[in-house]
């Protein structure tokens, strides 16, 4: 759902407000309105009738002659009551109560002729009463309508150099050079601060991936160089027949120890590139084929132990991701196996939907352990016990949209899942 502007937002709040501020003036205005039409007919219907009582108490022979407005009925039987007024009780009344036509009518009991009802034809006035009003609800429109009129041009100008700010910033792409926002001239000392405030962290933002890129190209180089010069220096020397065995064991540990430098290095350098680029150097990878090759890359750390490695279920499936995190995620994910278990059979498997499993014999960790595990794969902190490499892979699945689930007990070894379906080809 698309949120509203600012400007939609302070229009609404202020066509709420001038809706309410206008229905409480009308009303108020309406029932002070009322209260004193009544208190004027109340007044004028009291003070003609009392003069009529009294020429009638003064004079016997006294007769009131009614006019256009108004009308006297003392309930003889010359002058009986209609039955409209003959119902009504004591006071002030008004409505369509005599012939259809709008009226007011001061009703009294009196001790020497009964009831008397004096009534006023008010039907002129209330017509122009509903003409004013229709008048005073147009003009209450007409200025609730001017008033958001020019608060849509005044807000346009106050919230203008706030969009383009906010567009200025939503146009900010990671990957150009040289970005800064610039408030107009209209724009107020706020926005002159965050703009200030934004230009600061994208300079340096700037800088700091200028580091890593000198970061990236630095250890592209200088750290590859040396681990190569000492991998092949390893595999020159244990090519010599007359090599000693503990020296050839030896040789082999600086091999074995190399490869997994070099992996380290890998999975270090993979975490500080833009997820983009990474997925620009993915490559179609058959799983099936890829799982049995690092195996036996990895078979000779089983030396010395009462282990086999044994692959059970290889689907066939195909991924889009780069070969050397592929190969180091899995291959880390065998090392941690292999290291952590002293004898028995380390299982893999590999499903059609891109889901490596890995399970080991090995000395297994509690509830606890695992959940201090995932805690500090979320911090990003190391811990060998936890194994080798395995908060990096964690992180590594962060970056590229894998899954990694572990899940041990204590002396009943270690069964590691690493979802990769987030790579399959769409």
């Amino acid at each position: 759902m698309r949120r509203p502007t600012l400007r939609r937002k302070l229009l609404s709040w202020l066509g709420v407000y001038l809706a309410l501020i206008t229905l409480a003036v009308f009303g108020a205005a309406n029932y002070v309105h009322e209260h004193a039409e009544h208190a004027v007919w109340r007044s004028l219907l009291n003070t003609e009738l009392d003069s009529i009582l009294a020429h009638k108490r003064v004079d016997a022979n006294y007769h009131w002659q009614d006019s256009d407005t108004l009308a006297f009925f003392d309930g003889s039987p010359l002058d009986p009551l209609p039955d409209a007024l003959a119902a009504l009780a004591p006071g002030l009344h008004d409505g369509a109560l005599l012939n259809g036509r709008k009226s007011a009518a001061m009703v009294r009991d009196t001790s020497d002729f009964g009831r008397v009802v004096l009534v006023l034809d008010i039907t002129d006035f209330a017509e122009l009463e509903h003409y004013a009003t229709r008048w005073a609800i147009l003009a209450g429109i007409g200025l609730v309508m001017v008033t958001l009129v020019m608060a849509w041009v005044g807000m346009t100008r106050l919230v203008q150099p706030l969009s383009t700010l906010a567009q200025d910033i939503g146009a900010l792409r990671p990957e150009l050079r040289g970005q800064k926002v610039v408030v107009n001239s209209r724009g107020s000392v706020e926005l002159e601060v965050i703009a200030g405030a934004l230009n600061d962290y994208l300079q340096r933002n700037e800088h700091f991936v200028e580091r890593e890129r000198m970061f990236i190209s630095t250890a592209s180089h200088e750290l590859r160089t040396p681990i190569a010069v000492i991998a092949g220096a390893a595999e020159l020397a244990m090519e010599q027949p007359d090599l000693p065995m503990k020296a050839r064991q030896q040789l082999q540990r600086i091999s074995s120890t190399t490869a997994g430098v070099e992996q380290l290095i890998q999975l270090l350098l993979v975490l500080v590139r833009d997820p983009d680029k990474l997925a620009a150097m993915s490559e179609l990878l058959a799983l099936d084929e890829l799982l049995p090759e690092i195996v036996e890359d990895h078979r000779y750390l089983a030396n010395g132990k009462e282990l086999d490695l044994q692959l059970q279920q290889i689907d066939e499936c195909s991924i889009l991701a780069p070969l050397g995190v592929v190969q180091a995620a899995i291959g880390n994910l065998l090392r941690n196996a292999i290291e952590n278990s002293d004898r028995g059979a380390i299982r893999l498997q590999v499903s059609s939907d891109a889901v490596v499993t890995i399970e080991d014999p090995g000395h297994g960790m509690s509830p606890e352990e695992v959940a201090q595990v995932y805690a500090r794969m979320a911090k990003g902190e190391r811990n060998i016990r936890a194994g080798i490499g395995l908060d990096l892979i964690a992180r590594l699945c962060d970056h590229l949209g894998w899954k990694l689930d572990i899940q041990s007990q204590p002396e009943r070894g270690t069964r590691v899942t690493l979802d990769m379906s987030s790579s399959l080809p769409r």
